[in-house]
């Protein structure tokens, strides 16, 4: 690899973004609401109070080492960037389920 292709950050760099702030304060309300609404990502969150939202700041993740069998993990990193987020969707779930089923 060469080395003007490595980007090195450390928690003292700052890090600068892509969102043209300048060009977002320029919109006026009904601009931004357009434009959120030309969103397909919007579609169905329309009717959502964000004014009830709340901050959920999750527990940090403990590193482990796990042997999976390879038809699973293969299938997990099939679907693309983020397998392991997935298989912990997939754990937090069957969680949940047993804990309801504990509980009720």
């Amino acid at each position: 690899m060469k080395n003007e292709t490595i980007t090195r950050v450390t928690l003292k760099t700052a890090r600068k973004g892509k969102t043209d702030f300048a060009y977002l304060d320029s919109l006026t309300d009904e601009q931004l609401r357009a434009s959120i609404a030309d969103d397909p990502d919007w579609a169905g969150n329309e009717e959502i109070d964000w004014e009830k939202g709340h901050w959920v700041i999750p527990e940090p993740k403990k590193p482990i080492s796990i042997r999976i069998e390879p038809d699973i993990l293969s299938f997990f990193k099939e679907q693309g960037p983020g397998y392991q987020k997935r298989i912990q969707a997939v754990l937090r779930s069957y969680v949940d389920q047993m804990r309801a089923k504990k509980a009720g």
